[in-house]
């Protein structure tokens, strides 16, 4: 980088260093008066020696000396300071990011690619036949899904007075020297740093799933309600505005998607109760935003029939309006949203049983759809428009229009997730229980599915009302028929998947289906017609083994005639959901993204054979050990025909903070996952051509050598499991109270039964990121050997292919956030010098080899050299994460030597709230 190139970044970058120290210089004035200044001295002492530390001014053991035998209750300020530390950089580096945004768009640059902008001016320059563009949007879909899967460790309080500050840290950046605002914002800043401080970091009791449901509602009230709407306006306009002759995005292409309170796996909590809260919830929500918004309206939309034309359909609804008719007699526009709200109220009453907020008590008729509501304000909005008025229509009528065309009654979609071996044990009592055969489990694949089949066509429910079940089945059913309850109710798009989790078989699949039919959601039809189902049939293959027999599967369940009609009843459309998270676990890192890869390639070429509109749905999580990453570059880098128009993805725990928070910041996210579906739908993104089998052998090949080499470690070397659990807090994790689900599925001491959130989170606190790299640098080295042209042929592959470039620019991330001297201190802990000697050898020079082919195939010098800023992120967050490390080390050699005080036990999950917050990922 040149000398003018190094002054233009570090003048760049100034704002960001002195947001900073501004915050810091706050928080240090804070802890000062109400802690002591004994305290105070001892976190700078602990903080400059950090920084000499990160300069290579002394030895890296030098904080660890310095903390070496701190009392726990002078340990716990010092735990908090450098965690607010962290968590106040987090917020100024996000201000930064906006800053530079906004800078790169002052200076008339080209839009950045992940902007709409940047995909429309690439669609321009494609020159796309309009028909061939319609064909690939049929039906087309961006959906995020909001898990309550539990990675955010942040408390919603902390939250709050988070989001306050960087709304203070914007004003004080807008007001000059001498402006007399700029005293009073900064005095708010120290009042919130102030509540910040004196305010937990950690839950005191586990998240209830009633808590969750009503967290992931809240990120619809901070940015979902109003952004999505707005995107999906813009999005369909541009689009029409290119091909004008074809009808697209018939329906809003972002509509989003929901398992809190529906997935049951592994979670005892999920009952119907909870079934019909979250439904329920979530439809009041957009009832009572409905209902606000028709008040507004009713007060702006003051046109008097004096001065303007009135359409016949909005004087049929002013007629329905106020009782009185001299209420706003010459106000037709009033009375007719008057007459809407009033429906709208009576709707909203039907279906929850009361009434939600800006309600009217009503006998007026309810609306039977949404879409008869959108009738009643497209009439209003044709009206003003004919009138002249389209400047009024384009406001909060809009506005409304569009919601209600995105969220209809439900708002989001809920899906069921429930296990195959739950499945198949409900399944067998059902079956015992009406006499259709008394062993069930007994049978093999072919029997059953001809049995599930011939069950599935007849009309006959398998239970009367006087069966006896087992607290299990009827558990499941009761959700089920709660489920059937909620699309009674709300229609629909209110429960639109059944999940199969662990999906194995033609059977898993069938079994769900019959557990569908006896709630009375699936139709078996009649003796003329085909059974049909609004819930979609979604199997989730997620090991390696099940995403290689995925295609297999899918391609048997299309043969079973039943199934095939079900699929033709819902237009030819199947999704397939894939696990990220298992299947890295189970394999590691490159052999699972393979894995994945090759299975969607698999999946495309059934959905050509069988004429079904497949649509994918990828159960990624926050870290790139659970298919993290960033979303534009990994939809580009699905292969050919994976994505056609459709998508959903799981946004989970942190990252559902980051990403949805903030208006801005859900625009940007958002956007990007439309224009990344747009660009790999419609154009040809991957990039190989006649270069694409040749490049799917060589990760065959490179796949299996990673593959190897990660059993080699995770389950063929004797104590590994021993060897994690003591060298990691992965014990600790689950006392972090961040979710309602238990840390393990069995109570076993297995890897499979060990949850991937777990897994990925204590390998990440102990900073060594396994899932992110493991077996990778093996493989590439063994595959290169000492031949330059097979390392040439990598480099080029990762020069010209999405998915090489974005598998090894998610490893460097990754691996740029793992730190061995900070992992041996915690390999330490190990009782077993021998094991700990032998297993963390291994982890040592893999993690040595794979920086090196790392640099190697890329030419890269450094990890993040194709990513500075966060390269700087890291750099500048370092003094925080070293002393974190090492008083969680410290406390929990305490905690396994026998003090199992309440003190030393709130300081090693106090660290791990703040290493999660610093390395801005959790599991």
């Amino acid at each position: 980088m040149g000398q003018s190139r190094v002054v233009q970044e570090q003048e760049a970058t100034r704002p960001l260093r002195e947001d900073i120290r501004f915050l810091g210089g706050i928080l240090g004035e804070t802890i000062r008066d109400h802690e002591g200044p004994e305290v105070f001295d001892l976190i700078e002492r602990v903080r400059i020696e950090a920084f000499r530390v990160r300069r290579e001014e002394v030895e890296r053991s030098a904080v660890a000396d310095m903390l070496d035998g701190t009392p726990t209750e002078v340990a716990l300020p010092l735990i908090r300071a450098f965690s607010y530390f962290v968590l106040l950089a987090n917020l100024a580096e996000d201000i930064q990011r906006d800053r530079r945004r906004a800078a790169h768009v002052a200076a008339g640059e080209p839009p950045q690619d992940s902007s709409l902008a940047a995909t429309y001016a690439k669609l321009d320059a494609a020159d796309l036949d309009g028909a061939s563009v319609a064909e690939q949007l049929t039906d087309a879909l961006v959906s995020p899904v909001i898990t309550a899967h539990p990675t955010e460790t942040r408390r919603r309080t902390v939250f709050d007075v988070q989001a306050k500050i960087t709304a203070l840290m914007r004003l004080r950046r807008r007001l000059e020297p001498g402006d007399p605002g700029l005293d009073d914002t900064e005095l708010r800043i120290r009042r919130e740093v102030l509540t910040l401080w004196r305010t937990a970091l950690i839950r005191l009791a586990r998240l209830r799933i009633q808590d969750e449901i009503s967290v992931g509602l809240r990120y619809y009230d901070l940015t979902l309600y109003d952004v999505i709407p707005a995107i999906n306006a813009e999005v369909r306009a541009a689009l029409r505005s290119r091909w004008p002759d074809v009808d697209l995005l018939e329906r809003p292409i972002l509509r989003p998607g929901s398992w809190i309170g529906g997935d049951r796996d592994g979670n005892p909590y999920v009952t119907a109760e909870v079934v019909h809260t979250a439904a329920e919830q979530a439809a009041a929500y957009a009832f009572g935003r409905y209902l606000g918004e028709l008040v507004e309206l009713e007060k702006s939309l003051s046109q008097s029939a004096r001065l303007v034309r009135v359409s016949p359909a909005v004087t049929a609804l002013a007629e329905a309006g106020y009782d009185d008719p001299a209420v706003f007699a010459d106000e037709p526009y009033r009375r007719a949203l008057h007459a809407i709200r009033a429906r709208l109220s009576a709707t909203a009453r039907r279906a929850l049983d009361r009434l939600p907020d800006n309600g009217l008590t009503t006998d007026a008729e309810p609306y039977p759809t949404p879409q008869a509501v959108l009738d009643d304000l497209d009439a209003i909005d044709a009206s003003l428009r004919d009138s002249g008025d389209a400047l009024l229509a384009d406001d909060r009528l809009a506005a409304l229009r569009h919601a209600v065309e995105t969220f209809g009654f439900h708002l989001q979609g809920l899906d069921m997730r429930q296990n195959s071996e739950v499945h198949e044990q409900v399944v067998a009592e059902l079956l015992a229980w009406s006499g259709v055969h008394p062993d069930y489990a007994s049978l093999g694949e072919a029997e059953r599915v001809d049995l599930l089949a011939s069950e599935l066509l007849t009309r006959r429910p398998l239970l009367g009302p006087n069966a006896r079940l087992s607290e299990l089945a009827a558990k499941e059913l009761g959700v089920l028929r709660a489920a059937k309850d909620v699309i009674d109710t709300f229609g629909a798009a209110a429960v639109p998947n059944y999940i199969i989790s662990m999906c194995t078989s033609v059977s898993d699949m069938l079994e769900a289906a019959l557990l569908l039919k006896e709630a009375g959601i699936l139709d078996p039809g009649t003796p003329d017609g085909s059974p049909q189902s609004p819930v979609g049939i979604v199997p989730l293959f997620e090991t390696i083994e099940d995403l290689g027999a995925g295609a297999a599967t899918l391609a048997a369940a299309l043969e079973v005639p039943v199934y095939r009609d079900l699929v033709a009843a819902a237009g030819m459309r199947q999704e397939v959901m894939l696990g990220y998270s298992d299947s890295n676990k189970d394999g590691g890192y490159l052999a699972a993204n393979w894995a994945l890869y090759r299975a969607e390639l698999d999946l495309v070429e059934v959905a050509r054979k069988s004429g079904i509109r497949l649509r994918l749905f990828h159960g990624r999580g926050g870290t790139v050990g659970r298919g993290g990453g960033r979303s534009y570059d990994a939809i580009l880098a699905q292969p050919a025909g994976a994505v056609r128009g459709s998508l959903r993805l799981t946004e989970q725990g942190e990252v559902i903070a980051a990403k949805y928070s903030e208006s801005g910041a859900a625009h940007r996210n958002l956007e990007s996952l439309i224009a990344g579906t747009l660009e790999s739908t419609l154009l040809d993104v991957e990039g190989l051509g006649d270069d694409a089998e040749p490049a799917y052998e060589l990760l065959d090949d490179l796949a299996t050598r990673a593959r190897a080499a990660y059993a080699h470690l995770v389950h063929d070397t004797p104590g590994f499991v021993e060897y994690f659990r003591q060298s990691t807090p992965v014990a600790e994790v689950g006392d972090l109270n961040i979710g309602s689900r238990p840390a393990s599925r069995k109570p076993t001491n297995s890897v499979s039964d060990l949850r991937a959130i777990p897994w990925v989170m204590a390998w990440s606190q102990a900073r060594v990121m396994l899932p992110g790299w493991y077996g990778t640098g093996t493989a590439l080295e063994g595959w290169v050997g000492d031949d330059p042209a097979r390392l040439a042929r990598l480099t080029d592959l990762y020069q010209r292919w999405p998915f090489l470039r974005t598998v090894l620019s998610n490893l460097a991330q990754v691996m740029a956030k793992s730190d061995l001297d900070i992992a041996a201190r915690y390999a330490d802990l190990v009782d077993d010098e021998h094991l700990r000697d032998t297993i963390f050898g291994m982890i040592r020079e893999e993690h040595a080899r794979t920086i090196r082919m790392y640099k190697a195939v890329t030419g890269h010098e450094e990890l993040l050299s194709d990513n500075p800023s966060l390269a700087e992120s890291i750099h500048n967050r370092f003094p925080y994460l070293e002393p974190l490390n090492q008083l969680q080390v410290d406390l929990l050699r305490r905690l396994r030597g026998g003090d199992d005080s309440e003190l030393v036990k709130r300081g090693i999950l106090l660290t791990m709230n703040g290493l999660a917050t610093a390395l801005r990922n959790s599991g």
